[in-house]
């Protein structure tokens, strides 16, 4: 998605760090689109959700309490765990089993980044980074990375091999093609997904709160009683951002899903 413009937080950001991030970029080759602005809108917003994610979690370790847990932190803990069984500890509970607990932190993390790029979109001046496509791979890399590891740390260089051969030997030769397309198919997958759902839930909000903006704008050069449509640039976007949280929540969940199944199949014993 091209950048049509550069944000407040943007400009702020690259006055901080961009003449050293420059320097850097410069050393290793690489020439960027904007060197008045070496740090693009996607990257400074990447940037402002893991300061604000960092912050946020070290000022809520503080206030945890076992005796009397607050709002926040119940509704946080929701997140790991809730009576609906779709809090991540509950996912991986469920689908990993034995020794799940150990792969929260990691899974926890990415589902919460993409959680946090996925909402920050509705803080006027701010965009959803995971609305750019270079985000989204780069989380896919990650989970990618991570399941495999997983993998080899749980049964082994080899053991972990074997299981791309499939059940028997002489299936060996069609499942090994077969299962690495499909491994690699995963990174595809969890890219587009991700990235063409936020893409188009961003494009939605901007497109219809123009066009209702220009059918109130219209209205009243025509006729002064059609101001009773002066709800409607007020009702109309706030359907679709709350559409935008639906979806924003939504990818987050399946973020949080998949590596989850991805982990499971990696160690489990028997495919």
């Amino acid at each position: 998605m091209e950048e049509h413009q550069i944000l407040g937080v943007t400009e702020l950001i690259n006055w901080l760090l961009g003449k050293p991030v420059a320097i850097f970029l410069a050393a290793l080759h690489i020439k960027v689109k904007n060197p008045q602005y070496p740090i693009p809108n996607h990257i400074a917003m990447e940037l402002v959700v893991f300061v604000f994610a960092a912050m946020f979690f070290v000022w809520l370790k503080r206030r945890l309490s076992v005796e009397r847990p607050g709002a926040l932190q119940q509704c946080t803990e929701m997140l790991l765990s809730n009576p609906m069984g779709v809090g991540a500890r509950d996912l991986l509970d469920d689908i990993v089993g034995h020794g799940a607990e150990g792969y929260l932190p990691m899974i926890g993390s990415i589902g919460l980044f993409v959680l946090f790029c996925n909402l920050i979109s509705l803080i006027p001046g701010f965009e959803s980074p995971t609305a750019q496509s270079s985000v989204p791979l780069g989380c896919a890399v990650m989970v990618f990375l991570y399941y495999n590891w997983c993998g080899i740390r749980h049964h082994g260089a080899l053991g972990y091999g074997k299981l791309f051969l499939g059940p028997s030997l002489p299936l060996a030769p069609l499942m090994l093609p077969i299962e690495i397309v499909s491994n690699l198919a995963r990174l595809l997958s969890l890219t587009v997904r991700l990235w063409v759902n936020m893409l188009v839930s961003e494009l939605l909000y901007v497109l219809f709160l123009g066009l209702t903006l220009a059918l109130f704008l219209g209205a009243r050069e025509v006729n002064s009683v059609l101001y009773v449509l002066a709800v409607v640039p007020l009702v109309g976007p706030a359907l679709f951002i709350a559409l935008h949280i639906f979806v924003g929540i939504l990818q987050a969940f399946v973020f949080t899903l998949l590596p989850i199944i991805y982990v499971s199949g990696a160690v489990a014993e028997e495919h």
